[in-house]
């Protein structure tokens, strides 16, 4: 088992970073918020894609998470806005779905794709990895 001081000198994730989700599936929002409040994160779900752009707005969470298809705003244009304004360009988007979508996610900005089903290791890996990203951003404008 390695230790604290064997993982080399990346920053660990901010386990207390917000996490925004958009899923509409109840039993896959009970394990994303079990998954992911067991590694410390803070979690807040909506349920359709114009609540996530007006939440995101407000919180500026460190992760939005949504599917692709979302009511009222789809996951892809909702990525797609947040990343066109200013005040939420800096927002990691994590889209998960069941659609084989990458490309096009990736096209609307957003910075991972998962495959749906949800993998526990998968999502926590790609969490800590964005939240990574982010800590770096930050500390590169701080410099």
């Amino acid at each position: 088992m390695n230790s604290p001081a064997d993982a080399g000198n990346k920053p660990a994730p901010d386990r207390r970073a917000l996490i925004l989700v958009v899923e509409r599936n109840p039993i896959v929002q009970r394990l994303e918020k079990y998954f992911l409040e067991q590694a410390g994160y803070l979690i807040e779900f909506v349920g359709d894609g114009e609540a996530a752009l007006e939440r995101a707005r407000e919180l500026c969470p460190g992760i939005l998470v949504t599917e692709i298809l979302v009511p009222k705003l789809d996951g892809l244009s909702l990525c797609h806005t947040l990343k066109a304004e200013e005040a939420t360009r800096g927002i990691r988007v994590l889209v998960f779905s069941h659609l084989h979508a990458e490309d096009r996610a990736r096209e609307a900005g957003a910075d991972a794709f998962l495959l749906k089903p949800l993998d526990e290791t998968r999502l926590l890996e790609t969490v800590e990895k964005l939240i990574r990203i982010e800590q770096s951003s930050a500390e590169r404008v701080n410099d």
